[in-house]
């Protein structure tokens, strides 16, 4: 009983199932960050390979940030200034995200211009499909999965103090993220359209880890409302071309 009160006593009312529910969609919107990466590294390895890759690193990505909540309390420290450059103070959670958004922007930057002049001669940021293996993809994966998960944690540490509501979110979450894996990849490896957009909202995203890295919330609303808008366009986009060949076949 004293377990079930100390933990699940949040099921007992209905402002702890608000909670539950507000954070489980919180988390997911969260994750999808993370699977666009995901989606568009593990697209780069031979394809008996990549499904596997995707299970790995989001597998280890539930495992990260269980282990992160078992540290929660040490978590909740990492927002405390441990730096100070040019008159602004920087925490671990700063210098975690700013690490994060220069190496997203960076790896975008870089496929993006792959993809726009795939003969120049230089080597992919991730490699060539016959270069990057699943070791490399897993360990890039992971990178990038400290750096959300960090940022997931600390977003459900301000939300709730009940750790079995954080403990459910985060799970769920992790399950979408791997029922919508194989789905999301094939997809986009369907439709070279929507690679480019993919890769500017990770550059998005890596700008926006940046801005709150250096101190300036940005809020995800925001971010959110201009991806959705521009995958609605991208869509619109999708139809249009098929109804073209429709029409020309």
């Amino acid at each position: 009983m004293d377990f079930w009160q100390q933990y699940f006593s949040f099921m007992s009312s209905p402002e702890g199932w608000i909670a539950l529910a507000t954070l489980v969609a919180m988390e997911i919107v969260l994750g999808i960050d993370n699977l666009i990466f995901i989606s568009i590294l593990s697209n780069k390895l031979p394809e008996k390979d990549r499904s596997r890759a995707r299970r790995i690193g989001i597998s280890a990505a539930l495992i990260m940030r269980l282990a992160l909540l078992a540290t929660v309390s040490w978590i909740a420290q990492l927002t405390a200034p441990v730096v100070s450059v040019a008159g602004l103070d920087f925490s671990w959670r700063d210098i975690i995200l700013l690490a994060g958004g220069l190496f997203l922007v960076w790896k975008a930057t870089k496929e993006i211009h792959h993809s726009v002049d795939p003969d120049d001669g230089k080597e992919n940021i991730v490699g060539h499909a016959a270069t990057l293996t699943v070791g490399g993809a897993i360990f890039q994966i992971l990178l990038l999965d400290l750096v959300f998960s960090v940022d997931s944690i600390i977003t459900a540490v301000g939300m709730t103090d009940h750790i079995a509501i954080m403990y459910i979110a985060v799970i769920a979450a992790v399950a979408v993220m791997l029922l919508a894996a194989d789905p999301l990849a094939r997809f986009i490896h369907a439709n070279p359209t929507i690679v480019m957009l993919a890769l500017a909202f990770l550059m998005m995203i890596g700008m926006t880890l940046i801005a709150e890295g250096m101190g300036f919330h940005v809020p995800k609303g925001y971010v959110y409302a201009a991806m959705g808008f521009s995958a609605l366009v991208e869509g619109l986009n999708m139809m249009a071309r098929r109804a073209r060949q429709k029409e020309r076949g």
